[in-house]
């Protein structure tokens, strides 16, 4: 009896471990929390990925400062140096004018206020901008500029204006001229012109014998229209000579580098720099407003 009980008990036994054997192969895994688990992976690489271009791939603010039509205590524009933008340390006044948007790019504001970068404007004199001006070494001073016959010289900034009252004009690119030892004037020598949804090509030619570069001498073109969608407009100083290009996807536009003017060849020797943003063609009353959304924005020089 001993012998049987023993027996039945190491039977019981054995099936007791075979049943929690094949009951812990029985459960199957769920493909479906793989998949998802894959999914979750990849969209925070993804996102990862955007963020690190959001922050990096921009703009360099050290190669740049920002003006501002708000009084800087003497009269003039306010200028905006990098480190409060990379720090996000602009007044409630600076920001109304400039701003982060939650998508990484930059709202550019701007409004007739009087308070230009060269001094206080009456109505119907000078234009109020909120703009970027180049400093190319990033030395953040006025002397870092480069000549058109040393180099090459690259402007790649991507936008899009969300509205311009008034007129409808505003200047979302330019290279500027700057007083020169020599040489008179700080011409303001290319402007890629908003012109109410249409882009405008705005550059001086050579002047007159003993004149200055100025608009008196200027050529307007009008390239293509990009309304309000995204665009970028390229400009690039090689040899001397200075070319422009447009792409606008909403729009079907792909314009490669296209020859606007030899400067070098016709005389022109001013040092420069690259600007880009808001600089608004009106200046008839203290109401109107024009506001551009910078996406990107790109310099080579070499």
């Amino acid at each position: 009896m001993k012998f049987i009980h023993l027996f039945t008990l190491c039977i019981l036994f054995i099936l007791s471990c075979s049943s929690s054997e094949t009951m812990e192969l029985e459960v199957p895994e769920d493909p479906i929390s793989d998949v998802e688990e894959q999914e979750e992976e990849t969209n925070e690489e993804e996102e990862q990925e955007q963020e690190e271009e959001t922050s990096e791939d921009i703009i360099v603010w050290e190669n740049w400062y920002l003006s501002v039509p708000i009084n800087n205590g003497e009269g003039k524009a306010t200028s905006i140096f990098y480190e409060d933008i990379e720090n996000d340390v602009l007044s409630t006044d600076e920001s109304e004018y400039f701003y982060k948007n939650e998508d990484g790019t930059y709202t550019l504001f701007t409004k007739f206020t009087g308070f230009t970068t060269s001094g206080l404007s009456e109505l119907g004199d000078k234009y109020c901008r909120t703009e970027l001006r180049e400093f190319w070494r990033g030395n953040q001073e006025t002397n870092d500029n480069w000549f058109m016959n040393e180099g090459t010289h690259i402007l790649e900034t991507t936008l899009n204006v969300d509205f311009v009252e008034g007129n409808g004009r505003t200047i979302v690119a330019q290279i500027h001229g700057k007083e020169t030892p020599g040489l008179e004037g700080s011409p303001a020598t290319v402007k890629i012109r908003w012109n109410s949804g249409m882009i405008q090509l705005d550059h001086y030619t050579k002047p007159d014998e003993g004149e200055l570069w100025t608009s008196q001498f200027d050529t307007k073109v009008d390239v293509a229209r990009v309304d309000n969608e995204i665009f970028t407009f390229k400009l690039k100083v090689e040899g001397g000579k200075c070319y422009y290009a447009l792409s606008c996807e909403a729009k079907d536009i792909d314009i490669d580098y296209t020859l606007m003017y030899d400067y070098v060849g016709n005389g022109y020797a001013h040092w420069n720099y690259f600007k880009t943003g808001n600089y608004f063609g009106w200046h008839d009353d203290y109401e109107k407003t024009a506001q551009v959304t910078l996406r990107k924005v790109v310099t080579d020089h070499y």
